[in-house]
Protein backbone atom coordinates (compact mmCIF):
# COMPACT_ATOMS: atom_id res chain seq x y z
CA UNK A 1 0.00 0.00 0.00
CA UNK A 2 2.76 2.38 0.87
CA UNK A 3 4.53 1.65 -2.39
CA UNK A 4 1.34 2.44 -4.33
CA UNK A 5 0.92 5.76 -2.49
CA UNK A 6 4.53 6.68 -3.24
CA UNK A 7 4.13 5.81 -6.91
CA UNK A 8 0.95 7.94 -7.11
CA UNK A 9 2.86 10.92 -5.71
CA UNK A 10 5.64 10.49 -8.26
CA UNK A 11 3.09 10.39 -11.10
CA UNK A 12 1.27 13.46 -9.76
CA UNK A 13 4.53 15.40 -9.40
CA UNK A 14 5.58 14.48 -12.92
CA UNK A 15 2.21 15.58 -14.32
CA UNK A 16 2.29 18.85 -12.42
CA UNK A 17 5.84 19.49 -13.59
CA UNK A 18 4.85 18.72 -17.16
CA UNK A 19 1.91 21.11 -17.04
CA UNK A 20 4.10 23.86 -15.61
CA UNK A 21 6.63 23.44 -18.41
CA UNK A 22 3.83 23.36 -20.99
CA UNK A 23 2.23 26.48 -19.52
CA UNK A 24 5.55 28.36 -19.63
CA UNK A 25 6.17 27.20 -23.21
CA UNK A 26 2.65 28.21 -24.27
CA UNK A 27 3.09 31.68 -22.73
CA UNK A 28 6.43 32.18 -24.51
CA UNK A 29 4.96 31.00 -27.81
CA UNK A 30 1.96 33.29 -27.36
CA UNK A 31 4.22 36.27 -26.67
CA UNK A 32 6.19 35.60 -29.83
CA UNK A 33 3.04 35.21 -31.90
CA UNK A 34 1.58 38.43 -30.52
CA UNK A 35 4.79 40.40 -31.07
CA UNK A 36 5.61 40.61 -27.36
CA UNK A 37 9.05 39.03 -27.61
CA UNK A 38 11.87 40.50 -25.52
CA UNK A 39 12.66 44.09 -26.55
CA UNK A 40 15.97 44.26 -28.34
CA UNK A 41 16.14 40.53 -29.03
CA UNK A 42 16.77 41.18 -32.72
CA UNK A 43 17.56 44.90 -32.60
CA UNK A 44 20.93 46.56 -32.82
CA UNK A 45 22.04 50.16 -32.46
CA UNK A 46 24.37 52.03 -34.77
CA UNK A 47 26.22 54.77 -32.86
CA UNK A 48 27.53 57.24 -35.43
CA UNK A 49 30.39 59.67 -34.70
CA UNK A 50 32.80 61.68 -36.81
CA UNK A 51 35.38 58.95 -36.17
CA UNK A 52 33.15 56.20 -37.55
CA UNK A 53 30.39 53.90 -36.37
CA UNK A 54 29.98 51.42 -33.55
CA UNK A 55 27.49 48.57 -33.82
CA UNK A 56 25.85 47.52 -30.57
CA UNK A 57 23.72 44.50 -29.69
CA UNK A 58 21.50 44.12 -26.61
CA UNK A 59 20.98 41.69 -23.71
CA UNK A 60 17.18 41.82 -23.18
CA UNK A 61 17.26 38.57 -21.22
CA UNK A 62 19.67 40.08 -18.69
CA UNK A 63 18.46 43.70 -18.44
CA UNK A 64 15.03 43.99 -20.11
CA UNK A 65 14.05 47.36 -18.61
CA UNK A 66 17.39 48.96 -19.46
CA UNK A 67 17.20 47.70 -23.04
CA UNK A 68 13.61 48.91 -23.34
CA UNK A 69 14.59 52.32 -21.95
CA UNK A 70 17.58 52.72 -24.29
CA UNK A 71 15.56 51.68 -27.35
CA UNK A 72 12.76 54.09 -26.48
CA UNK A 73 15.13 57.02 -26.02
CA UNK A 74 17.14 56.21 -29.15
CA UNK A 75 14.05 55.84 -31.34
CA UNK A 76 12.75 59.20 -30.12
CA UNK A 77 16.01 60.94 -31.15
CA UNK A 78 16.88 61.71 -27.52
CA UNK A 79 20.56 60.87 -27.98
CA UNK A 80 21.13 62.66 -31.26
CA UNK A 81 23.40 65.67 -30.79
CA UNK A 82 24.71 64.56 -27.39
CA UNK A 83 28.43 63.96 -26.95
CA UNK A 84 30.83 61.64 -25.19
CA UNK A 85 31.43 63.99 -22.27
CA UNK A 86 33.70 61.82 -20.13
CA UNK A 87 36.68 59.82 -21.35
CA UNK A 88 39.20 57.94 -19.22
CA UNK A 89 42.01 56.15 -21.08
CA UNK A 90 42.30 52.49 -20.15
CA UNK A 91 38.77 52.50 -18.76
CA UNK A 92 35.72 53.83 -20.63
CA UNK A 93 33.89 56.56 -22.58
CA UNK A 94 30.61 57.97 -21.29
CA UNK A 95 27.79 59.73 -23.13
CA UNK A 96 24.03 60.14 -23.35
CA UNK A 97 23.57 63.32 -21.30
CA UNK A 98 21.05 65.71 -22.94
CA UNK A 99 22.78 68.65 -21.22
CA UNK A 100 25.73 68.17 -23.58
CA UNK A 101 23.66 69.48 -26.50
CA UNK A 102 24.21 72.99 -25.08
CA UNK A 103 27.78 74.00 -25.96
CA UNK A 104 27.58 76.96 -23.59
CA UNK A 105 26.98 75.01 -20.38
CA UNK A 106 29.81 72.46 -20.02
CA UNK A 107 29.57 72.78 -16.24
CA UNK A 108 26.26 70.88 -16.38
CA UNK A 109 27.61 67.94 -18.38
CA UNK A 110 27.12 64.67 -16.57
CA UNK A 111 24.13 65.90 -14.59
CA UNK A 112 21.32 65.50 -17.12
CA UNK A 113 18.87 62.80 -18.07
CA UNK A 114 15.19 62.00 -18.52
CA UNK A 115 12.69 62.28 -15.67
CA UNK A 116 12.13 58.51 -15.59
CA UNK A 117 14.60 56.30 -13.76
CA UNK A 118 15.33 52.61 -14.29
CA UNK A 119 15.78 50.19 -11.39
CA UNK A 120 19.04 48.27 -11.23
CA UNK A 121 19.26 45.01 -13.14
CA UNK A 122 22.69 43.86 -12.03
CA UNK A 123 23.54 40.61 -13.77
CA UNK A 124 26.30 38.10 -14.46
CA UNK A 125 27.70 39.77 -17.60
CA UNK A 126 31.31 40.77 -16.88
CA UNK A 127 32.37 44.31 -17.74
CA UNK A 128 34.82 43.21 -20.41
CA UNK A 129 36.04 45.37 -23.27
CA UNK A 130 33.13 46.43 -25.49
CA UNK A 131 30.39 46.10 -22.87
CA UNK A 132 27.83 48.92 -22.73
CA UNK A 133 26.56 49.66 -19.23
CA UNK A 134 24.43 52.32 -17.57
CA UNK A 135 25.86 55.16 -15.54
CA UNK A 136 24.13 56.06 -12.28
CA UNK A 137 24.48 58.06 -9.07
CA UNK A 138 25.14 56.48 -5.67
CA UNK A 139 21.55 55.26 -5.83
CA UNK A 140 21.58 51.89 -7.66
CA UNK A 141 18.11 52.66 -9.06
CA UNK A 142 19.01 55.99 -10.65
CA UNK A 143 19.90 55.02 -14.24
CA UNK A 144 18.43 57.37 -16.83
CA UNK A 145 20.02 57.93 -20.22
CA UNK A 146 23.76 58.10 -19.61
CA UNK A 147 25.72 55.04 -20.66
CA UNK A 148 29.36 54.07 -20.94
CA UNK A 149 31.38 51.80 -23.19
CA UNK A 150 34.18 49.85 -21.53
CA UNK A 151 37.46 49.98 -23.49
CA UNK A 152 39.40 47.71 -21.14
CA UNK A 153 38.21 44.82 -18.97
CA UNK A 154 36.92 46.36 -15.71
CA UNK A 155 35.76 43.56 -13.42
CA UNK A 156 35.49 45.93 -10.44
CA UNK A 157 32.24 47.20 -12.05
CA UNK A 158 30.63 43.75 -12.07
CA UNK A 159 27.36 43.54 -10.07
CA UNK A 160 27.61 47.30 -9.41
CA UNK A 161 26.38 48.63 -12.76
CA UNK A 162 23.87 47.22 -15.22
CA UNK A 163 25.45 45.81 -18.37
CA UNK A 164 22.78 45.81 -21.09
CA UNK A 165 24.61 45.68 -24.42
CA UNK A 166 27.90 45.20 -26.23
CA UNK A 167 29.75 46.85 -29.09
CA UNK A 168 30.42 44.07 -31.60
CA UNK A 169 31.88 46.22 -34.38
CA UNK A 170 33.79 49.49 -34.34
CA UNK A 171 35.65 49.40 -31.02
CA UNK A 172 38.50 51.18 -32.79
CA UNK A 173 36.19 54.22 -32.79
CA UNK A 174 35.90 54.05 -29.00
CA UNK A 175 39.69 53.74 -28.81
CA UNK A 176 40.11 56.98 -30.74
CA UNK A 177 37.60 58.80 -28.57
CA UNK A 178 39.02 57.61 -25.24
CA UNK A 179 42.46 58.94 -26.18
CA UNK A 180 41.36 62.46 -27.10
CA UNK A 181 42.91 65.36 -25.16
CA UNK A 182 40.74 66.16 -22.14
CA UNK A 183 40.39 68.72 -19.39
CA UNK A 184 40.71 68.03 -15.62
CA UNK A 185 37.04 66.91 -15.57
CA UNK A 186 37.76 64.24 -18.24
CA UNK A 187 35.77 66.23 -20.80
CA UNK A 188 37.34 65.93 -24.27
CA UNK A 189 38.54 69.26 -25.63
CA UNK A 190 37.04 68.17 -28.96
CA UNK A 191 33.28 67.63 -29.30
CA UNK A 192 32.31 64.14 -30.45
CA UNK A 193 28.59 64.24 -31.17
CA UNK A 194 26.63 61.05 -31.61
CA UNK A 195 23.60 59.92 -33.56
CA UNK A 196 21.99 56.60 -32.66
CA UNK A 197 19.91 54.61 -35.12
CA UNK A 198 18.04 51.43 -34.17
CA UNK A 199 18.00 48.65 -36.74
CA UNK A 200 15.77 45.57 -36.44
Amino acid sequence: MRMWEMWKRVVVCFCLGGSLVMTAWDAEAADKMSGKADPGASSKAIIKTKFGEMEMVFFPDKAPKHVENFLKLAKSGFYNGTIFHRVIPGFMIQGGDPNTKDVNKPETYGMGGPTERVKAEFNDIPHRRGIVSMARTNDPNSAGSQFFIVVKDSSFLDHQYTAFGEVVKGMEVADQIVNLPRNPRDLPTERVEITITIVN
